[in-house]
């Protein structure tokens, strides 16, 4: 991941490089026939399939940061007492 800090890749870069590494670990150790709970790994797939489902892992926001919002405490309160707030 130092990769990604100095620059030399870029986050998703390094995330996917460690991902293939990790692959790679658990796929010799799934070969090699662990005796008790060996890893079991799914056969590589287009990432679209993944963002495609319904669950997690979603698709990029257009907008993953919007701007802040300033809400009156007693905005808040009021939404908070009639179940409109956690």
């Amino acid at each position: 991941m130092a990769v990604a800090v100095t620059g030399e890749k870029t986050p998703q870069a390094a995330m996917d490089n460690l991902a293939s590494e990790m692959d790679d670990v658990l796929g010799r150790l799934e070969r090699a026939g662990m005796a008790v709970c060996p890893p079991k790994l799914n056969a590589k797939q287009d990432p679209a399939k993944w963002l495609s489902d319904k669950g997690a892992p979603w698709k990029k926001l257009a907008n993953e940061k919007p701007k802040g919002e300033t809400i009156g405490y007693n905005t808040l309160l009021t939404a908070w007492k009639n179940g409109k707030a956690r």
